[in-house]
């Protein structure tokens, strides 16, 4: 019989966990080769050195003479730069919001997908949709997805807590966010059918989408700085909740109320992720184990990692939605099902094994 061990000391005073330059150096390599990447695939040929130096005369108080043409600068800089970019802070969103929530439960299964977080954010988000509609439906979305995204985690919580009288085990908080987001996504299923004429728009929303543009990154940004600057500065905190409340009172930390904010935080990247992007899913779980991994499992390290690695992953995901049935494109969401379901599968077998 394996017993679980208790997470190392290091993880609680700082005397192993620091986040190591290398590793800060390598995942902004990863990042900045899967954004060229993604910045040169298309139907137009760019040339890498061209798309390079363009990057250099956009930046202030530089110039450079990159060769390109007016529509291909127009291309670069209105279709592929913006959904580049776009891709990027999705995907670290969802990466940061699933190290979150795996700190606050404690639950290396926990991710915004799988917790009913993108599930109640797509509920409320076709509600706004459908019953307000216009200009007026797509200013509410930010709002409708976060308060969607905050009560999906919460009925998770709420069962998975009442499931754990009757038995433990590290899947509990899981299964019941699965039957959440199964009861949400009926609810939603329900509600789309109200309005036949907007079944287009809202499927193309539910398999993902990160071709919005500028619009979409200035809506988000503010969210998003929000979020991650409140998580990355509770990785330490999170790092003594890991080894229990009792612990976290003798070091003077606030238990409930680290949880909390950190709740909160993970629950707005979530929703400022859906609101451009649609449900993308396993991105939350698949890049902070692969970062635990690498690194190490204290969350100073997992979270800053997690949110470059989830940029890289995403950016990656949409290079090859977008070639790999050109000139069609496939929805993103399945590029990251097809990874994140086997790895889900995986990290669940591991996970009970050490349970058992």
């Amino acid at each position: 019989m394996i017993t679980r061990s208790s997470p190392p000391r290091p993880a609680v005073t700082g005397g192993g966990a620091r986040l190591r330059p290398l590793w800060v150096a390598g995942a902004l390599v990863l990042l900045a080769g899967c954004m060229v990447a993604g910045l040169l695939a298309g139907a137009a040929e760019i040339s890498p050195w061209a798309v390079v130096l363009q990057l250099y005369d956009w930046l202030p108080l530089v110039s450079a003479d990159s060769g390109l043409a007016p529509v291909e600068q127009g291309l670069l800089q209105e279709l592929r730069l913006p959904r580049v970019l776009l891709a990027a802070v999705v995907g670290g969103l969802l990466a940061l919001a699933g190290a979150g929530y795996q700190g606050v439960f404690r639950n290396p299964l926990a991710d915004p997908y799988l917790l009913g977080a993108a599930a109640g954010a797509g509920l409320t988000v076709t509600m706004a949709i459908v019953f307000v509609g216009g200009d007026a439906g797509s200013a509410a979305v930010p709002a409708a997805a976060f308060a969607g995204a905050i009560g999906g985690v919460f009925l998770a919580y709420a069962l998975g807590h009442t499931a754990r009288r009757s038995g433990d085990g590290t899947a509990t908080l899981v299964l019941a966010g699965v039957a959440v987001t199964s009861f949400l996504t009926a609810i939603q299923t329900f509600v789309q059918q109200l309005k036949v004429e907007e079944l287009q728009r809202i499927y193309s929303w539910i398999l993902g989408d990160v071709g919005g543009g500028w619009d979409d990154l200035s809506l988000i940004a503010p969210y998003a700085l929000l979020a991650a600057t409140t998580m990355l500065l509770h990785g330490r905190m999170l790092d003594v909740l890991s080894v229990g409340d009792d612990e976290a009172v003798s070091l003077g930390v606030r238990a409930g109320r680290v949880r909390i904010v950190v709740l909160l935080a993970a629950s707005l990247a979530t929703a400022a992720a859906v609101a451009v992007s649609g449900l993308i899913a396993f991105v939350g779980i698949v890049v902070p184990h692969v970062v635990r991994r690498l690194a190490g499992g204290s969350y100073r390290i997992v979270l800053p990692l997690s949110l470059v690695g989830g940029a890289a992953f995403l950016v990656l995901a949409d290079l090859v939605a977008r070639t790999v049935l050109a000139p069609a494109e496939l929805p993103i969401g399945v590029v990251t099902a097809f990874v994140g379901a086997p790895f889900f599968v995986f990290v669940l077998r591991v996970t009970r094994r050490v349970e058992t």
